[in-house]
């Protein structure tokens, strides 16, 4: 076996959990039938590794074996990675009608041409995406195998999800997927998060949307009536109003899984009694970060328990409908930032 591949398969095994060692085996089909018997896997996870290395040894087990146990882990567990989204603009007239095969001659023939040392791993999902794995090295030193960019293309939509991606890389990776599926341009749209399934929901618009009928107004405190009937039915009154507007803001079926919000300021600084910072030529500049493992459900939450104010800020609300978690708010309005293609 290449020297270098023994470490590359121990941490492939090492991130794989012991209850799904068995089925990821199975499906990556390099181990035989006996091979897999022979395997007791309720023992320790040391005792365990090293009897797959020696049997992989035994096979005569090559890189292209690991890239492809690497690439079914991290589809089965793709929200161990961070994810960013983005979109490309400007397609060909049969670009929708592209097929995985011709999708995949035209990358690696691209990324190839492009960059002598580089290794690329494909697979097809069963929702129509493509996985792309790219190993970058370069002219004089072979792939980095243990810090690989992924590349989730959706096929016949214009999205495309990317995790690990320096910059150094960018342009490369950015022309080889614009001439593979026929676009003239790729750009982030300022979607992240590490839930792959719920980037793709709200890119596509795969949840219950919200429809506002009219416009939202704060809540008013009410007096009953008839004090006697005491707080108990007021305060249920409140909750039952304070869920309507919840249901009204952000629809009443679960919600795509974000981890954060983040908003930055770039405007002037207004204070006349303060003309040291507000004769400054260069803007105000802060941010705002919001963290929950889910935002927008914690959001929601906080709206039905009356912790929040109502309405939601437009800021905020706005969220599921922009497909943005990511806004630069400036002199002309909150909006996102224009970022270089990948």
């Amino acid at each position: 076996m290449e020297d270098s591949v023994i470490p590359f398969l121990e941490k492939t095994l090492q991130r794989i959990p012991s209850s799904s060692l068995k089925s990821i085996l199975n499906e990556w089909g390099f181990l035989t039938a006996q091979q897999l018997q022979d395997l007791h896997f309720q023992q320790s996870k040391h005792i365990l590794h090293n009897k797959v290395l020696a049997f992989c040894e035994e096979n005569g087990m090559r890189i292209r074996h690991v890239i492809q146990l690497d690439m079914i882990y991290n589809c089965e567990y793709p929200n161990k990675r961070n994810w960013s989204v983005y979109q490309f603009s400007g397609q060909e007239d049969d670009a929708l009608v592209l097929n995985m095969t011709e999708f995949s001659q035209k990358f690696k023939v691209n990324l190839k041409d492009l960059l002598r040392h580089v290794s690329i791993g494909m697979k097809k999902c069963e929702d129509d995406a493509v996985w792309i794995r790219v190993a970058w090295g370069d002219n004089f030193t072979k792939p980095n195998q243990f810090k690989p960019t992924y590349v989730v293309y959706q096929l016949q939509t214009p999205y495309v999800f990317i995790s690990n991606l320096n910059v150094k890389h960018r342009p490369l990776l950015s022309q080889a997927l614009v001439i593979a599926t026929k676009h003239d341009e790729i750009k982030e749209i300022q979607l992240r998060g590490r839930c792959l399934k719920s980037l793709k929901d709200l890119v596509l618009r795969r949840y219950k949307q919200s429809f506002q009928t009219h416009q939202l107004k704060p809540l008013q405190e009410r007096n009953s009536p008839e004090r006697d009937q005491g707080i108990v039915h007021e305060h249920a009154k409140r909750l039952a109003d304070l869920k309507e507007v919840a249901t009204q803001t952000f629809g009443d079926g679960p919600l795509p899984k974000l981890e954060t919000a983040v908003f930055k300021l770039e405007t002037k600084f207004k204070d006349p009694e303060n003309r040291i910072l507000t004769n400054r030529p260069e803007p105000f500049r802060c941010a705002v970060k919001f963290s929950s493992p889910s935002f927008l459900e914690s959001l929601k939450s906080l709206v039905t328990l009356g912790v929040a104010s109502t309405p939601v800020s437009p800021l905020l609300s706005s969220i599921p409908q922009k497909a943005r978690n990511h806004f630069v708010i400036s002199e002309r309005g909150p909006g996102v930032p224009s970022t270089p293609a990948p």
